[in-house]
């Protein structure tokens, strides 16, 4: 079985801190895992969601839990290269980056 990354240890502090904030997150991905998606889409879904809205720490994650969802670097950078026309060139290419940032870390 494959293992999950780990939320970073800012998220873990951020929620023991808030924790009815922790839970509230928790219920939000709950209700938007619900449907007929599997895993793996929903993860390059987020994952695109966080290109177009420039978080390079959403990308980061969403990333990385694509690659635990069964998503190969090839079908993350294609998530890359259909944002490319909405988010404009210079954007896809930062983006492109943190993407690599993943990929050196020893993932795919």
């Amino acid at each position: 079985m494959k293992q999950e990354s780990r939320p970073p240890a800012a998220h873990q502090a951020f929620v023991a801190r808030f924790p009815r904030l922790g839970r509230a997150w928790d219920l939000a991905g709950e209700e938007g895992s619900e449907g007929p998606l599997d895993v793996k889409v929903q993860r390059l879904l987020k994952l695109a969601t966080a290109i177009g809205a420039m978080r390079e720490g959403a990308v980061h994650s969403g990333v990385r839990k694509a690659y635990d969802a069964g998503a190969s670097l090839e079908e993350v950078e294609q998530v890359v290269a259909l944002a490319a026309t909405t988010i404009g060139f210079p954007s896809a290419v930062a983006i492109w980056t943190w993407v690599r940032d993943q990929a050196k870390g020893g993932r795919r």
